[in-house]
């Protein structure tokens, strides 16, 4: 089997670069600066217990490649990223081939159902990096990261557990999980903290923003009836599979939409972590002004190129109070 790893930013590259370390085959779809170190001096990956330069095989377009049989397609871009991004796959890749979104969120894998009928869904539990072209941190190990997947909307096949293997092989923890979405629903809890930690860093009030929003997403998903695992049960699955250490010194910088701004890419994933949120709020009755102001106070960073940790929470105060309508 082909990995064709789309996006080898932070997840796609430390995935890549695994699965490519332990012989699998491997080509990266990348762009811009990073695509050039990468074809100039390999793909460098770091993580506290090693550090190499992996000569990953990497392209610039989908258009650039020959697809067979036997190629599996990983989505690691970011969601904002995806639709263009299924759209020249579509004209390019027999139907059959399985889709892979190894991708925060819940949307990528309604995109790529439409065009493909073989998608799978993975939940991603990898703390990494990806801050200079050419160059990814995997932040934990040895395990690198969780990585089970299913068939979406649900169930496994021959695939998935193939699929999982080869992760399992890799560094990763992996195991094929029939209740797939039930498990990204769960992670999508943790990621509404990324765009108050691209907003606040690490200021002590993060925590407390992070709880608000969840709180609305706890009531929407009870309200749309979607279930998610509970703490224990989160708990139980991470188990104390991830450690994370210092690489080079220094610890893991932020989340991924922290290093988004960081990198000053102009554009962050916050309408389908947070908007997501305020989407199914819409959708169900629930109020959701947290969710709303964080989407739209990450978004005006990210459009901006502020840094991470640009404002104070009395600006998120002040942001929260224009979502909400005075009172008649």
């Amino acid at each position: 089997m082909r990995f064709i790893v789309y996006g080898a930013g932070a997840v796609g590259g430390v995935v890549g670069g695994r699965l490519h370390q332990s012989g699998h085959d491997v080509v990266f779809i990348a762009r811009g600066a990073h695509l050039d170190a990468i074809r100039t001096a390999g793909l460098r990956l770091r993580s506290p217990l090693d550090d190499v330069t992996l000569p990953v095989p990497a392209v610039a377009s989908p258009a650039e490649l020959t697809f067979r049989p036997g190629d599996a397609i990983i989505l690691a871009m970011k969601t904002q990223d995806t639709l263009p991004a299924l759209e020249q796959l579509a004209a390019l890749v027999p139907g059959s081939t399985p889709i892979v979104c190894l991708q925060n969120g819940v949307e990528n894998e309604r995109l790529a159902l439409r065009r493909f009928p073989n998608v799978y869904a993975t939940a991603v539990m990898l703390p990494a990096s990806h801050l200079e072209p050419g160059v990814v941190d995997a932040n934990s190990a040895p395990i690198s990261g969780i990585l089970d997947t299913g068939r979406y909307p649900y169930g496994v096949d021959a695939f998935s557990v193939e699929f999982t293997a080869a992760l399992e092989r890799s560094t990763f923890s992996a195991r094929p999980e029939p209740r797939i979405m039930w498990r990204k629903y769960t992670k999508l809890l943790m990621n509404l903290g990324n765009a108050v930690q691209a907003a606040l860093g690490d200021h002590p009030a993060a925590s407390e923003w992070q709880r608000r929003a969840r709180d609305e997403a706890v009531a929407c998903y009870h309200a749309a009836g979607i279930e998610f695992a509970t703490a224990e049960e989160d708990r139980e699955r991470r188990g104390d599979l991830l450690k994370l250490a210092p690489i080079a010194g220094q610890a893991r910088s932020g989340s991924s939409s922290w290093q988004s701004l960081a990198r000053g890419t102009r554009t962050i994933e916050a309408n389908y972590l947070n908007g997501e949120i305020a989407l199914l709020g819409s959708l169900h009755g629930v109020a959701t002004p947290v969710n709303r102001m964080l989407t739209r106070v990450a978004n005006r960073l990210a459009a901006e190129g502020a840094p991470p940790g640009s404002l104070t929470p009395a600006d998120l105060e002040a942001g929260l109070a224009a979502e909400i309508p005075p009172t008649p």
